[in-house]
């Protein structure tokens, strides 16, 4: 063995002999560790509203379609595409020619029966008179009254086919049924149209209140009805609608659910519901997709707890770590229904004063040695 090599050989025995203790020493202080500090919540019950998200799409208060109720040409389109009109705003004028004359004619037929019918009122009474003195016949005078009544009845029957002239003579002003925008003109000045014709003239809508149509899934009415039939959930009597657009925004107005379909609806095994919305700016638009938030019931002894207390398992259960008299975390298995913003809803496995650890939970084990703390709220009160 070489000399340099020999002195060296008691320095590395050394130095092993201290990595060793210093190796033991370093073990004993990270068993020695003390307890973790956590940070608690002790659990409170409070009144809650429970709410869903369901899409849906929005659609006019009032929808009216303009068809022309007589035929003829087109003379004048008297309105802008896109404008806001008035009931009884004239929208189209249709050539009257014929029909000013038809209402003409049937005017001038009602003077010659009133006419006719004066004759026979005079005639009638001069035959009530010469009947009385045996100067005609009694059939001349039946003869005379028959007339009269058929001059009468021909009277009535030519008043009625002017009335008829002059309706169809107003129809050639075509008129808006309801007030509120309307859409673009599907014919131009020239067109000829006819009486109740298929196609319309043009559509407008009252978006001073918008629909709102959701589905639900009968599932989840059926888990509804069912939650409220066992007092678990309270009833909602007319629920709060609120809207969420479609940039992600929510619609300043709160609307009212108006009422709930009857059916399910067998190709897609959900519920219609139907919400009304006030839409004084003309914000909503007929046609556009957005989410109603919808109040389902209320809990007035609900359980909730920060999401990141709660662990959650492959098979679908939840626990927490409790913090217990013996200052050691235990844990607990608990129930969880459905998030509420950033919190659970417990339904089981907790009770008001449970201290649940809420902070330092990640890394600790049941039974392990902490030091509890109250958590603070952001207004300095404890949760």
């Amino acid at each position: 063995m070489f000399p340099a090599v020999s002195r060296l050989l008691p320095l590395i025995a050394l130095s092993a002999v201290c990595l060793s203790a210093c190796g033991k020493k370093a073990d004993d202080t990270k068993g020695a560790r003390g307890p973790a500090n956590v940070g608690v919540m002790a659990v409170q019950q409070r009144p809650i509203s429970l709410t869903q998200d369901l899409a849906g799409r929005t659609s006019a208060w009032l929808v009216s379609e303009v068809r022309p109720q007589v035929s003829g040409i087109v003379k004048a389109r008297q309105f802008t595409e896109g404008a806001l009109v008035s009931a009884g705003q004239s929208l189209y004028l249709i050539d009257p020619a014929s029909y000013q004359a038809s209402y003409n004619s049937a005017q001038a037929n009602l003077q010659q029966a009133e006419a006719a019918l004066e004759s026979a009122r005079t005639r009638a009474g001069r035959a009530g008179q010469l009947v009385t003195i045996k100067a005609i016949s009694q059939q001349e005078h039946d003869d005379a009254v028959t007339a009269l009544k058929q001059a009468e009845a021909s009277v009535a029957q030519q008043r009625a086919s002017l009335q008829s002239a002059g309706i169809n003579l107003n129809y050639t002003k075509v008129a808006a049924p309801i007030s509120g925008r309307i859409g673009k003109s599907s014919v131009t000045p020239g067109a000829l149209v006819t009486a109740s014709q298929a196609t319309p003239l043009a559509t407008i809508q009252d978006t001073s209140k918008v629909y709102v149509d959701i589905t639900q899934s009968s599932a989840e009415v059926l888990k509804l009805k069912k939650a409220i039939a066992g007092g678990k959930v309270g009833a909602v009597d007319q629920a709060d609608v609120q809207l969420l657009l479609e940039d992600g925004s929510t619609y300043s107005i709160t609307g009212k659910l108006q009422f709930s379909d009857v059916s399910v609806n067998p190709s897609t095994g959900a519920v219609t519901l139907r919400a009304v919305f006030a839409n004084p700016d003309g914000l909503l638009l007929p046609g556009m997709f957005v989410r109603a938030r919808l109040v389902t019931g209320t809990v007035p002894d609900a359980v909730l707890i920060p999401q990141n207390a709660v662990a959650l398992d492959p098979r679908g259960g939840a626990s927490v770590l409790l913090a217990g008299p013996d200052n050691k975390a235990k844990k607990q298995n608990i129930t969880v229904a459905e998030m509420i913003g950033k919190e659970w809803r417990v339904t089981s496995g907790l009770k008001p004063g449970d201290k649940v650890i809420i902070d330092g939970a990640l890394n600790l084990r049941d039974g392990a040695p902490i030091k509890p703390a109250p958590v603070k709220a952001a207004n300095g009160t404890e949760k």
